[in-house]
């Protein structure tokens, strides 16, 4: 498979799931706060911690399986540059600690997440 290919289906699959995690979060939770977004990234970089490591231990993937995971699906179902409006927009209104407890909550979290992919992955 085209490697290009691949990482269009896997956008395409990262984007839509987003979506549906998106509205269905957006409506169970309070919407002034972008707790969607910090669930999607929290997630997402959970799932790459995972894949990562995964690929380290030399398990036989295909580089498109891997473009499609990684740079396709994960890519388009996590984004920063959300973090960065919804900072921006809470700022913007005024809720600066809300803003910043947000970035806050969003990196080390998100960061969190992936070393506990690492840690999964290596002992289990």
């Amino acid at each position: 498979m085209n490697t290009i290919f691949s990482i269009s289906i896997g956008a395409v699959l990262g984007a839509v799931l987003r979506h549906f995690m998106m509205t269905g979060i957006s409506r169970i939770w309070v919407q002034s706060y972008p707790l969607a977004t910090l669930i999607v990234n929290v997630l997402g970089s959970f799932i790459l911690g995972l894949l990562v490591e995964l690929f380290a231990l030399k398990l036989s993937v295909s580089q498109d399986l891997k473009a499609m995971l990684t740079v396709g699906f994960l890519s388009s179902f996590t984004t920063l540059s959300t973090v960065a409006l919804e900072f921006a927009l809470l700022s913007s209104r005024g809720q600066l600690s809300t803003a910043f407890l947000y970035v806050t909550l969003t990196m080390l979290l998100s960061v969190g997440a992936v070393f506990l992919g690492f840690y999964l992955i290596r002992n289990f």
